[in-house]
């Protein structure tokens, strides 16, 4: 988490504050699954029941007053008494779009500013620039399609004169 925060001393406040995703002071179930990189397509063959419980158990490690949600007071409290959220061995979890999460938890870890792109061999870097090419032809054909004056694929069955 230090690393990929960069951060050499961890503060529970600022950990709490960074993600707090939408600044409500508490964080709910959909933060909880945000944090733990849940909805990620990295975690899309995870059990929904095993995403579930990942959420319940960090709720009844902190959730003092049952509310379905851990306000910062109560991860602080929790923090103190030395409480801590668990690793379900889920990855590192995620908090923005794949150029950060790659930048974070691939890149900065196993290559440098030195890095040539015939070297970008692991299978992340593959997948990675997988993505891009796919976004690439993705954007290509919206292109082509927007610079049509009339789509016909767009013109539902029924209209068509064949």
């Amino acid at each position: 988490m230090a690393e990929e925060h960069h951060i050499s001393n961890f503060d529970p406040g600022a950990f709490f504050t960074l993600h707090d995703f939408d600044s409500s002071l508490s964080w709910s179930a959909d933060e909880i699954r945000r944090m733990y990189g849940l909805d990620d397509e990295s975690t899309k063959n995870v059990d929904e029941n095993k995403k579930a419980e990942v959420v319940r158990k960090t709720l009844e490690n902190f959730d003092r007053d049952h509310d379905g949600m851990i306000e910062r007071d109560e991860w602080l409290q929790g923090w103190r008494a030395g409480k801590r959220l668990e690793d379900f061995g889920l990855g590192p979890g995620h908090h923005g779009d794949d150029e950060y999460e790659y930048e974070i938890h691939h890149f900065e870890k196993f290559h440098d500013e030195n890095t040539r792109e015939e070297d970008l061999t692991h299978p992340e870097d593959i997948e990675h620039f997988r993505k891009h090419d796919e976004m690439d032809a993705a954007a290509e054909r919206q292109e082509k399609l927007d610079s049509m004056p009339i789509v016909e694929q767009n013109i539902p069955q029924k209209f068509r004169r064949y």
